[in-house]
This record gives C-alpha cells, sequence and structure tokens, in this order.
C-alpha cells in the first residue's frame, strides 16, 4: 500500500507531513486531501473578520516525488458592516 504525505499551505506558512498516511491508491490519496481541504475552508472562513480572500493547498506526494496539488480560495466582499 502507497505512503502518501500531504503538505499543506496557507497565508500562515507551509506545514510539512513528515510522517504520511498509507492509502489504497491515488483516488483515495485524492479523496483524503479534499476532505482536509474542506475542513481548513470551513476554519478559515469561520475566523474570518471583515472582507478578504484566502487561498490554500495541499500538495500530496508520495515516497517517488509529487503526486497532485488540491487547491481552494474564496474571497469575502461585505457590503455592510454590522
Amino acid at each position: 500500500m502507497p505512503r502518501y504525505y500531504f503538505d499543506l499551505k496557507d497565508r500562515a506558512g507551509t506545514a510539512i507531513d513528515e510522517e504520511g498516511v498509507d492509502l489504497r491508491d491515488i483516488e483515495a490519496a485524492q479523496d483524503e486531501a479534499a476532505h482536509a481541504l474542506g475542513g481548513m475552508a470551513r476554519d478559515a472562513a469561520a475566523n474570518a473578520h471583515g472582507s478578504g480572500a484566502e487561498q490554500m493547498e495541499i500538495a500530496v506526494r508520495d515516497d517517488d516525488g509529487p503526486v497532485m496539488t488540491v487547491r481552494f480560495s474564496f474571497k469575502i466582499s461585505r457590503k455592510r458592516r454590522s
């Protein structure tokens, strides 16, 4: 079973995955990356203050090198202040 590593990148910087996780195939790695990115996006939106843009990504690699990059971005444009 291949081992995949998920390096997280957002405006705070990059967190390198040193441990990785064993998954059955590349589709399982894509599902894992998409699920993790969804959590990152949810947290970023919940903690957003005012207008702004956010971009985040997960670079997936295996023992042979890069496999895929999954990116997500969103923008909040407030029309009014509360």
